[in-house]
């Protein structure tokens, strides 16, 4: 039901880490996440640590949403002193591209300990149904 849009994001994700760059707008880091069915939806959590809510971004065009997220630093005394800052800053963003058996208009967002998740149906006309036969019971006979 979801579908990954770029191969190489895995990789861009690597290289930031090991190189500690910061997301910037223009080219925002990647978000972890995980996809998974449950029930009668798909549901996608995102981590975004130290994130308000009023940082994080929604939409869905078509079959596309978009999660954008920014963490900014804390501010700080002008008598405080760095010693050591492992937590990624910045822009945060991630893609996926939707199946169209996915009811995108009813889709619920819940921001909870640092983890966004987001639940989106299957659309009633993806989910399986029984087709009614109409017509006669039972074998016919041809007569000669």
């Amino acid at each position: 039901m979801l579908m990954r849009t770029d191969p190489f994001r895995e990789m861009d994700r690597i290289v930031q880490q090991l190189s500690g760059a910061t997301g910037t707008w223009t080219k925002p880091s990647v978000m972890p996440m995980d996809a998974y069915r449950e029930g009668d939806a798909y549901v996608i959590a995102f981590d975004l640590p130290g994130v308000s809510t009023e940082a994080i971004d929604i939409d869905v065009e078509r079959n596309m949403l978009t999660v954008k997220a920014e963490r900014r630093p804390v501010a700080q005394a002008e008598a405080v002193k760095v010693e050591l800052s492992e937590r990624p800053l910045g822009v945060f963003s991630r893609q996926v591209v939707l199946a169209d058996t996915l009811d995108t208009e009813r889709i619920q967002a819940d921001y909870d300990a640092g983890v966004l998740t987001l639940r989106i149906p299957i659309a009633e006309r993806a989910k399986p149904r029984k087709i009614s036969i109409s017509g006669r019971t039972g074998p016919q006979q041809i007569s000669t």
